[in-house]
């Protein structure tokens, strides 16, 4: 601690001075939905709020950036809080000096009070954390908690750098699809479809014989812009099949939309938290795996996941088989996080 202060003090960006006491009670959220060009985030942190609010129902909520860094008001507004969540999101990396999910600096990292992780994952299949990477995990993720990663693979690679006090409790989107909820959830295809597409995981092949598919085995296809270039890529694919689909808008209320309506429909895509969210809605939802969020949900928790690259032999099969949704939620797990809090 002195050494950091010693660091700080030379660049001339030592910590304001503060009382506590002063504040309210206040909960900081790293909202990883402020600034983002992908809806999904959204769904993350809507969720993540859900159970904020439930396990601190008294408390303020102070909501500040990762993708847009933060500044010396976030740094002194998130010290005052009790507690700094980071929400959701693929947000750890293995190299923290060239990602951009979240948009620190070193000197950010050195300032910054402790950090609390909430159903964070890894983001793609990386090598081992760099020394600068497991210094940050190491000393600003809180060693007074137990913090919340959303699959084994996760916390598997935030073990190997130093940090010893993780569980496993899948990503809060999901915290609610318990054994009652799946139990709603239709086991027969629908009439009706709503799909994704990935603007960065993109196979012109197979994704044209994924709308293909889907248009011979769908009265009508719908299409929700998840991400920021994801109309973009649909143009690129064969006007013959896309002029068919109808879009829906890429906002959160307008996928929310469709799947409160009466309509019999269902959800296939690429777009994982897209594919969760049907599930919350009591939708039937089969993921198509192309990174390995999809892949380590599927291991972890039993979501439907059919890999692209297997499309051809394995969508229709089961889109037209009656199956079970029954995700297999780690709620001792969950709960066991909630509770440290409530102490």
């Amino acid at each position: 601690m002195k050494i950091k202060n010693k660091i700080l003090n030379r660049l001339g960006l030592s910590k304001l001075h503060f009382e506590k006491s002063e504040f309210n009670d206040a909960i900081t959220v790293f909202d990883t939905s402020i600034g983002t060009m992908n809806v999904g985030d959204e769904i993350i942190n809507d969720s993540a709020k859900k159970w904020l609010k439930e396990i601190f129902p008294e408390k303020q909520f102070i909501n500040l950036s990762t993708h847009d860094g933060i500044s010396n008001v976030g740094l002194n507004r998130s010290s005052v809080a009790s507690h700094r969540f980071i929400c959701g999101s693929n947000i750890l990396n293995s190299n923290l000096l060239t990602t951009q999910q979240w948009n620190f600096s070193p000197l950010d990292f050195l300032r910054i009070e402790p950090l609390t992780l909430m159903g964070v994952g890894w983001s793609n299949y990386q090598n081992k954390p760099t020394a600068y990477t497991k210094w940050v995990y190491r000393n600003k993720l809180d060693k007074r908690v137990l913090h919340s990663v959303r699959d084994g693979y996760s916390m598997n690679m935030l073990k190997s750098a130093g940090v010893e006090n993780v569980i496993n409790t899948s990503c809060p989107t999901m915290w609610g699809l318990n054994e009652e909820h799946c139990k709603g959830i239709p086991r027969d295809k629908a009439d009706n479809v709503i799909f994704t597409l990935t603007d960065y995981r993109q196979d012109l092949v197979k994704d044209s014989l994924l709308i293909k598919l889907l248009l011979l085995n769908y009265k009508k296809v719908y299409f929700w812009v998840q991400g920021s270039q994801d109309l973009a890529y649909l143009k690129k694919l064969d006007p013959a099949l896309t002029s068919r689909v109808i879009l829906v808008s890429p906002r959160l209320d307008a996928y929310d939309a469709v799947l409160d309506s009466d309509e019999p429909l269902e959800f296939i895509g690429t777009r994982l938290h897209a594919g969760i969210r049907a599930l919350q809605k009591g939708r039937r939802a089969i993921i198509l795996g192309v990174d390995n969020r999809a892949i380590e949900k599927q291991k972890d928790f039993n979501v439907h996941v059919v890999l692209r690259e297997n499309l051809e032999s394995d969508l229709l099969k089961l889109a037209n088989s009656s199956f079970t949704t029954s995700i297999n939620i780690p709620e001792e797990d969950i709960n066991r996080w909630k509770e440290q809090f409530r102490c």
